[in-house]
């Protein structure tokens, strides 16, 4: 669905343009997630820059497909190294090579490593959200979109989810009703979606009463069943509270996400109303028109490896297995 948002102002206007005037001379294709701000989501039919906007499993999806030579990642480090694995062809920039993730960071190759002598024999499934050398130590990959299929993949009655402890304990429940599987979990958090405790979805359900509940698989397994319990309302995938939101006849909204995923389910759904308690990922908004001129202005110049994402070769190979294996189930 192509969102649309506010025109942008004059100077954002001009920056567009030199964008979209470079895209078409350098062969370059611009990947944008639904953090992002909304002038970096306009898709390119709307007077963007955006050739795919989605969420993780989505932008996976349109990596592997891209005719491009060039694509340039409007998102965080570990989403541009997904690009990179999966079109090892394709020259791969991000705007802010600090535009990090506290998830990511939170488990190491290493860490992976010592699960498996703990846990003999158990398959591993890594979040996407997770750098390629993590990635590279795994079994499978998965989003929160498809988590559930994949642990439903394996024969294994256990598996180690890593690295997120909430998203770990909010899916446990589900696989194990559709499967039976126990999940072994990492104590691994986003710093955006932990902010979302009981009390602050609570605060913010008093004052909308019957508004209905729309909540991300990273945000505190408590808060989360809290909310659900006062309000109708979905836990799951940025995809899921999309389809959700199109399908309920529901006017008003709490989202328990990231603030920008609230602008673009405006820019969807102009006849809702979307309550967000803003909680910004201070990472994603590293990423801004300025700089993703500035990566297109770079290709083929002695700036380009500022903005270049290069991998280990052993690592990139390793790593496009597990990605494999999870774009494989869907």
């Amino acid at each position: 669905m192509t969102s649309s948002f506010p025109p942008y102002s004059t100077g954002s206007r001009y920056l567009v343009e030199e964008i979209r005037e470079l895209k078409h001379s350098k062969n370059a294709a611009i990947l944008a997630h639904y953090y992002m701000t909304p002038e970096l989501q306009l898709h390119t039919s709307a007077g963007g820059i955006a050739d795919v906007v989605g969420d993780s499993l989505a932008l996976s999806r349109a990596a592997t497909t891209i005719d491009a030579e060039v694509i340039v990642f409007c998102g965080v480090a570990f989403m541009a190294e997904t690009a990179k694995i999966l079109n090892p062809q394709c020259t791969v920039l991000l705007p802010d090579r600090a535009a990090g993730c506290s998830l990511a960071s939170s488990i190491t190759a290493q860490d992976v490593q010592a699960l498996r002598k703990r846990h003999p024999n158990t398959p591993v499934m890594a979040y996407i959200n997770t750098y390629a050398e993590t990635k590279a130590e795994s079994d499978i990959c998965c989003t929160s979109r498809n988590a559930i299929a994949v642990a439903a993949s394996f024969p294994q009655d256990t598996l180690i989810f890593v690295p997120d402890l909430y998203m770990g304990r909010n899916i446990s429940v589900p696989i194990a009703q559709a499967t039976g599987k126990k999940l072994i979990l990492w104590n691994g958090v986003c710093e955006v979606h932990e902010q979302f405790t009981a009390a602050r979805l609570a605060a913010t359900g008093d004052s909308f009463p019957d508004a209905e509940i729309l909540v991300h698989w990273e945000v505190p397994s408590d808060a989360a069943a809290i909310a659900l319990a006062r309000h109708k309302g979905i836990i799951g995938s940025t995809s899921d509270i999309i389809r959700y939101v199109e399908e309920s006849t529901a006017r008003q909204f709490i989202l328990g996400s990231e603030c920008d995923l609230g602008a673009a389910l405006r820019g969807m759904y102009a006849d809702r109303e979307f309550i967000t308690p803003c909680v910004y990922c201070p990472h994603m908004k590293r990423i801004t028109l300025h700089n993703t001129l500035e990566a297109l202005q770079a290709v083929g110049s002695i700036a380009q490896p500022a903005f270049e994402v290069i991998l280990e070769p052993d690592i990139q190979q390793r790593a496009f297995l597990p990605l494999q294996r999870m774009i494989e189930i869907g």
